[in-house]
């Protein structure tokens, strides 16, 4: 009897420890929390950004200069400077003979007198039938022959003035002159060749003022403006420091894909001489641009995004890329502002809403 209710109350004990076991099972497990995970984080930088400096290249030339030439054809008769030499405005330089044009000076010459001859003599005519009309001897009619008569003399007149004056000019035009102090540059034809009108025969070029052209491509037509100093570098001698040079002159942009656009600098004096090649500094304007590291950016099929990190939480931000600045992006983002953290390491581990923890 003892035997038995002992083995009862041992199989009541058992029955009460798996009920008690159970019941503990159900019970929720206490919520231990989720370890943040580590990323490393930079700055976003805002404000003024300014692009990398350009260099175009050009030749230093003479702000004053021409190229010479007779109006008229003919033999290089006579020239009568050297190439470097120096001259003044109106000095001769060189005379062409031409076999007609003397002549032809002469003849309108000739004309002219004869001419002058012929109206002096009707005009006395038509003075001396003024007065017998008056006496009733000479008719109406042969007083207004006279005067016709001596009227087309005198137009005869003034047109072989104007013969005179063009065969005079272009005796005169057979001789070329300096129109300026300057130097000879360039020396284009010999003596006794022949010369066609409008041939250059020299080149003059003033000692005063320097400037150099530089080609640009349209798009940093909006980066310059007439009078803004540029540096600029000679290219013999890179050690020496640049001159600042202004814009006197910019070419308006064309319609031609790829056309390069003159813009025109003019150098400080007794700085660069003519021939001299130099480089011609341009910078593109700051902007206003926001940026964060290379390495932050991320490529889904939702576009480029960057995991902004605020109160140890990251958020997917959306940005739109512009262009690379070095190790840097320029992006456009409504929700990034100067100053924010954004992940550059540990991006590939954390989801939007992640706690992280930047180390």
């Amino acid at each position: 009897m003892n035997t038995t209710r002992r083995s009862a109350i041992v199989s009541l004990a058992a029955v009460a420890i798996l009920l008690v076991s159970g019941c503990k099972s159900s019970e929720p497990a206490p919520d231990r929390g989720i370890a943040p995970v580590t990323v490393r984080a930079a700055e976003v930088t805002g404000g003024q950004t300014e692009g990398v400096s350009l260099r175009f290249s050009g030749i230093v030339r003479a702000a004053q200069r021409a190229t010479l030439t007779f109006q008229v054809s003919g033999t290089l008769r006579e020239r009568a400077v050297e190439l470097g030499q120096a001259v003044k405005a109106g000095d001769l330089l060189g005379r062409v003979y031409n076999p007609a044009l003397e002549p032809a000076r002469d003849s309108a010459a000739a004309r002219l007198e004869e001419l002058k001859t012929q109206y002096d003599q009707a005009r006395r005519e038509w003075e001396r039938s003024r007065q017998l009309h008056e006496r009733g001897v000479v008719s109406e009619q042969g007083l207004e022959q006279l005067a016709s008569r001596r009227d087309s003399l005198k137009a005869s007149v003034a047109t072989a003035e104007a013969s005179l004056a063009e065969a005079t000019r272009l005796l005169r035009e057979s001789e070329l002159r300096a129109p300026f102090d300057g130097r000879v540059e360039a020396l284009l034809v010999e003596r006794d060749e022949f010369v066609a009108s409008g041939q250059p025969v020299m080149r003059l070029s003033s000692p005063e003022g320097r400037e150099v052209e530089v080609r640009v491509p349209a798009y940093m037509l909006n980066h310059v403006a007439l009078s803004q100093l540029l540096p600029v570098w000679s290219v013999q001698d890179r050690n020496r420091a640049p001159v600042t040079g202004s814009i006197v002159e910019i070419a308006q942009s064309g319609g031609v894909r790829g056309e390069l656009h003159p813009v025109l600098v003019s150098l400080p004096a007794d700085t660069l001489e003519p021939g001299e090649p130099v480089e011609v500094g341009i910078t593109p304007r700051e902007t206003v641009a926001t940026t964060v590291p290379l390495l932050a950016v991320m490529k889904s099929n939702g576009g480029a995004s960057v995991f902004r990190i605020a109160d140890g939480i990251a958020h997917r931000v959306p940005v739109t890329v512009q262009r690379i600045i070095g190790e840097r992006v320029v992006v456009d983002a409504t929700d990034l502002t100067a100053g924010d953290q954004v992940v550059f390491a540990g991006m590939t581990r954390i989801s939007d809403g992640d706690a992280v923890e930047v180390h």
